[in-house]
């Protein structure tokens, strides 16, 4: 059973100044990858690290206010909770 890899069909062109062609070019040559690959795998990296950034819950300063308020409270005792965290667990080794 054979993966062939997936079929590069976009390009995307760019230019960069020498020194950092000459950067990406030796970083390349350290991980014994083409310029291609390693650009590419970089470029792809970072854009997953900026989605998911993207993604992630925001919460506003007020929202995120009441929230720390809520935290801050000292803890109540709820009815039936202690009596539960007593109980013999249910789950055996």
């Amino acid at each position: 059973m054979s993966s062939a890899a997936p079929l590069k069909d976009a390009r995307l062109e760019f230019r960069v100044t020498s020194e950092q062609k000459e950067a990406i070019e030796e970083a390349a040559a350290i991980e014994g990858r083409t310029v291609t690959d390693f650009s590419a795998s970089a470029l792809v990296e970072r854009a997953h690290a900026v989605i998911e950034q993207e993604r992630r819950l925001r919460v506003d300063a007020v929202r995120f206010d009441a929230f720390l308020e809520v935290m801050d409270r000292p803890a109540r005792s709820l009815d039936g909770l202690r009596d539960l965290m007593n109980r013999e667990s249910v789950f055996v080794d």
